[in-house]
């Protein structure tokens, strides 16, 4: 699969979506891009491990005609111009590929073709993170979960529902690679997700991946070891929708 496949064929069908509607296409300033604080994106969590909370990440939020779209990234850029123009951006940079999920989620979210484009907020990633743990207990019983990206309640709920010993964990951030959390060892993504998911019965895979440009390769390690995956999060909500792949974010709100 090509670097960057997932999300260029998603941008291309979208493109094709709105071909028939070219005053939004030609609209500007409605489309922006701008960063928001981790009080802004997610409030007031009791927990404070979360990546946006240590600085490790942001979120970008687009605007189109009053709807919004966010994207994690370690990148954080602002755009104004028209969707046009953000269709026409480079994909090779995190910057810009945040920027057009952002501005993709923004759209089908106007379009009433997607839910649960803005992040929740507070407590919510907290119950989400258990009710995620919940579902793949009850839809797959006591399997073994691997977790591409560090979400520290994610990976706490899966620990305490599947035992840390059916528990694996890859991350890209160095101060987080070697560290034991919850039991289980969190494992450098760059080296070790192919061997995670061998050995896993089913890959729990955040949504910013698309914007750091590893997600295709994931899924193709997936699909050559024949394994099932769920996609969480805000940031792929537009590209699964276009896309056709599985997504669970429960506590995601509409923008």
């Amino acid at each position: 699969m090509r670097d960057n496949a997932i999300l260029t064929e998603a941008v291309v069908r979208l493109k094709k979506m709105l071909t028939a509607d070219q005053p939004l296409l030609d609209l500007r300033i409605s489309v922006r891009a701008v960063c928001l604080t981790p009080e802004e994106a997610i409030g007031n969590p009791m927990r404070r491990d979360y990546p946006i909370i240590e600085g490790k990440e942001r979120v970008i939020e687009a605007t189109v005609l009053h709807s919004k779209g966010q994207a994690f990234t370690d990148d954080p850029g602002e755009f104004t111009g028209t969707v046009q123009e953000i269709f026409d951006l480079d994909l090779s940079s995190n910057r810009n590929r945040a920027i057009v999920i952002a501005a993709m989620n923004a759209l089908l979210g106007h379009r009433g073709l997607v839910d649960g484009t803005v992040h929740c907020r507070n407590e919510d990633p907290e119950k989400c993170s258990k009710e995620i743990a919940l579902h793949i207990f009850e839809k797959f019983g006591r399997v073994t979960v691997g977790l591409i990206g560090l979400n520290p309640a994610l990976l706490e709920a899966l620990a305490n529902t599947f035992g840390a010993e059916r528990v694996r964990a890859t991350d890209l951030n160095r101060k987080n690679i070697g560290t034991v959390k919850y039991g289980v060892e969190i494992g450098d993504g760059r080296e070790r997700t192919e061997d995670m998911v061998r050995s896993s019965d089913i890959l729990l895979i955040t949504g910013t991946t698309l914007v750091n440009g590893t997600l295709d390769g994931i899924l193709d390690l997936v699909a050559r070891y024949g394994k099932n995956y769920l996609l969480y999060g805000t940031t792929i909500a537009g590209v699964a929708r276009l896309r056709g792949l599985d997504r669970i974010c429960p506590y995601a709100r509409n923008g």
